[in-house]
């Protein structure tokens, strides 16, 4: 391929996920956390909140919330940031929209078991949606704009935005079991999106001493299709200089690696660690939002620097 039919490729890809993840989000939602009535985090359960006080349906208020969350940001985060996030946001209001007549009476008679259900939904269509670059946008803007004028963390802001949206239905509806039930779906889905996104970057670092350590770097360049770092080290015991194989790889090709390493070298000291996240040279993608240099700030800092002569004088 092409750069850009690789590039096309790859937007494609995430695009038709993002969209995967945002249905299997909505179908959990609607399909078994809004028939029992249960506030969850996130601009949803702003919507539940509006939905079970005026009627309104959950997608007209969840995708006019995000609308003016994404103007606001549009001015603090920037227009990379709204971009990126609009395509999610439109994405579950419309299929929100489908699914809240289509399945108004839940899937089960079982209270919890829908909101485990639900709560397992949810969290893997986030999870899949987050793993593409993807957003559904509700309390991920207010913690990216939270985050650009604070050092408050991005991940403590959504947490702090959510149990006080689930904590706020008991002050409209006095339930505390429904309090309850929002804050296991908030538990559930927070634990399945990391479980996805960490599973889907989980890699394995080998650590290897081994006197035959050429053989086995070209083992694993051979057989595993991996690279090998050879590092130079010295033992503090015997004062003899070592050769150290520092190797990384995907988690299901662990055994391989070490089955390469054990027909060789029976006696190899070996150490193997979990990584979540190797970039680059083979592995995932790098996928970050640059932060813009302030023009404000670099032209004072301009106007106000001097150089060594200037101080000299």
């Amino acid at each position: 391929m092409t750069i850009n039919n690789l590039n096309l490729w790859r937007t494609s890809r995430d695009y038709f996920f993002i969209t995967l993840g945002m249905a299997l989000y909505a179908l959990g939602f609607c399909g078994f956390i809004l028939p029992q009535k249960v506030v969850i985090g996130g601009l949803a359960g702003i919507g539940t909140i509006v939905y079970l006080t005026l009627g309104v349906p959950v997608a007209i208020t969840q995708y006019a919330l995000n609308l003016l969350l994404l103007a606001i940001a549009y001015k603090v985060v920037g227009k990379k940031f709204v971009l990126g996030t609009i395509y999610g946001a439109t994405m579950i209001s419309v299929f929100v929209g489908i699914f809240q007549p289509l399945f108004a009476e839940g899937f089960t008679n079982e209270p919890f078991m829908n909101i485990v259900i639900g709560g397992i939904m949810a969290g893997m269509g986030v999870g899949i949606a987050f793993t593409h670059n993807g957003s559904s946008g509700g309390t991920d803007i207010v913690a990216a704009m939270v985050n650009k004028r604070t050092n408050v963390s991005i991940g403590r802001t959504m947490i702090y935005t959510d149990v006080f949206i689930i904590s706020s239905s008991y002050l409209l509806f006095h339930q505390i079991d429904k309090v309850v039930c929002g804050l296991v779906v908030l538990v559930l889905s927070s634990y399945c999106a990391d479980m996805i996104v960490n599973t889907n970057r989980q890699a394995v670092q080998f650590t290897i001493f081994s006197k035959k350590w050429q053989e086995i770097a070209t083992a694993i360049n051979n057989e595993a299709k991996r690279g090998c770092t050879v590092l130079t080290g010295m033992g503090w015991y015997s004062k003899q200089e070592v050769k150290v194989l520092l190797v990384m790889c995907r988690k299901i090709e662990s055994v391989t690696i070490s089955r390469i390493i054990k027909s060789i070298d029976s006696d190899a000291f070996i150490t193997q660690a979990n990584v979540n996240g190797v970039y680059g040279q083979g592995f995932d993608e790098l996928k970050v939002k640059m932060k813009l240099p302030d023009q404000h700030h670099d032209k004072g800092a301009e106007k106000h620097h001097k150089t060594p002569a200037e101080l000299a004088e």
